[in-house]
């Protein structure tokens, strides 16, 4: 326990659960539910991770639940974090249209799968395959010139020192860790639809997952997890996205009727006349 605690600054007896980041300055203890939603706002498809895990790359299993469940996609919404390179590659050889914007520090270019350091939207920083997240970042190169731009993000030494995954990542007696991307041009597609008013307008409907993921914690108890463990979490996932779908079913099916009804309503006060 001590020699985890070391490694790992952190002890809990939650095996499974882990530190994820929020924002630069915020992180949290626990887990993450990445949640796909149709336009009607039902839930098709949830994945339940520990907390560090990247929101980018569950895109596509994401997609691929939701076609078993019958649904036809051709336009997928989401924030920065899903604009990496797989996710435009895949949108494209799928013909779905990705209305995620574009961050220019999302992909690192070639690398090792094993040596890939993730990004955090929240944070706008980088995440070691250990876990941590970066202190800071700076911009070398020249200005206005987006090929030049490198831009580096350093981590804490101290917890560099006693990583277990430091092994061809951190060299020991080394005085500082640092992680640096090249700004990739292999999106000028993306950003030429990316600044359209289609893009824009179709950006506009990111508010209703966001306000799913409030419905979900404020309402339904989401926001504490109410046993240990990844499959606690997933039982809990999959009674609270059952009741707040239900909860939607019935909100539509009353819509539908309340129409029928004022539809049938007009109908009669026109032949009353």
């Amino acid at each position: 326990m001590v020699e985890d605690y070391a490694e790992q600054f952190n002890h809990s007896a939650d095996p499974d659960a882990r530190i994820g980041h929020k924002t630069a300055d915020s992180s949290f203890f626990g887990f993450k539910t990445h949640i796909a939603m149709s336009d009607e706002r039902l839930i098709s498809a949830a994945i339940v991770t520990t907390g560090e895990q990247s929101d980018g790359k569950y895109l596509q299993e994401l997609i691929e639940k939701s076609k078993e469940t019958g649904m036809e996609i051709d336009t997928v919404i989401g924030d920065t974090a899903y604009s990496e390179k797989e996710n435009i590659h895949y949108a494209k050889e799928n013909k779905i249209q990705l209305v995620s914007k574009l961050n220019p520090v999302i992909t690192d270019g070639i690398r090792p799968k094993e040596k890939e350091f993730e990004f955090n939207k929240d944070a706008d920083l980088f995440i070691c395959p250990a876990g941590n997240l970066a202190t800071r970042k700076a911009r070398t190169g020249k200005k206005n010139q987006g090929k030049n731009q490198v831009l580096t993000y350093f981590f804490d030494i101290e917890k560099c020192k006693v990583c277990p995954l430091q092994e061809g990542c951190y060299k020991k007696g080394a005085k500082s860790k640092s992680y640096s991307v090249i700004k990739s041009t292999e999106h000028k597609e993306q950003e030429i639809f990316q600044n359209t008013e289609e893009f824009k307008e179709k950006a506009k409907s990111q508010y209703k997952i966001e306000a799913k993921n409030s419905e979900l914690k404020h309402r339904h108890g989401y926001d504490v997890a109410s046993s240990a463990g990844l499959l606690g979490m997933n039982m809990q996932g999959a009674m609270a996205i059952f009741a707040v779908n239900l909860k939607r079913i019935m909100t539509i099916l009353k819509e539908k009727e309340y129409k029928r009804i004022e539809k049938k309503a007009t109908f009669c006060s026109k032949s009353n006349r």
